[in-house]
């Protein structure tokens, strides 16, 4: 895989996003795919629970958009990982624009019988350690 198709490949992501398209998302994700997301629990294992995760985000939003910021990418002989910063964007059921919050986002690729698939992703936000609480209005 080359970075080009990498990056190809998040922008599909995006696109899936954006359009509510969980047909396409499922396409681009191993059956297996482990996800740190920042939904509870700490993991999601599999592409259903993965796919779940977007339909509860599907679920509240109208209308969004996935936006990704300094996306860098480190690609080899059938392995491939990147990182970057990402927000989702929108307007929420019931009218209310959101700009979202910024997030840190980690992929891991693996080519699967000729055909490159996510199966790890991170996404998480800084912890401020005093409090507890996750840092939500950080931008890049």
């Amino acid at each position: 895989m080359s970075e080009t198709e990498v990056r190809n490949h998040i922008d599909k992501l995006a696109e899936g996003i954006r359009n509510k398209d969980i047909a396409g998302l499922k396409q681009l994700y191993a059956t297996d795919i482990v996800s740190f997301d920042v939904e509870p629990p700490l993991q999601h294992v599999g592409r259903d629970a993965k796919l779940k995760n977007w339909a509860n985000v599907f679920a509240v939003f109208e209308e969004v958009t996935y936006e990704v910021r300094g996306l860098k990418l480190t690609v080899g002989e059938g392995v491939a990982f990147g990182h970057c910063f990402a927000r989702l964007v929108g307007t929420l059921k019931g009218g209310t624009s959101t700009d979202g919050m910024w997030v840190r986002g980690t992929f891991c690729f693996r080519e699967i019988a000729g055909t490159w698939l996510i199966t790890h992703d991170q996404i998480s936000v800084p912890l401020d350690i005093p409090s507890g609480q996750g840092v939500t209005d950080l931008e890049p």
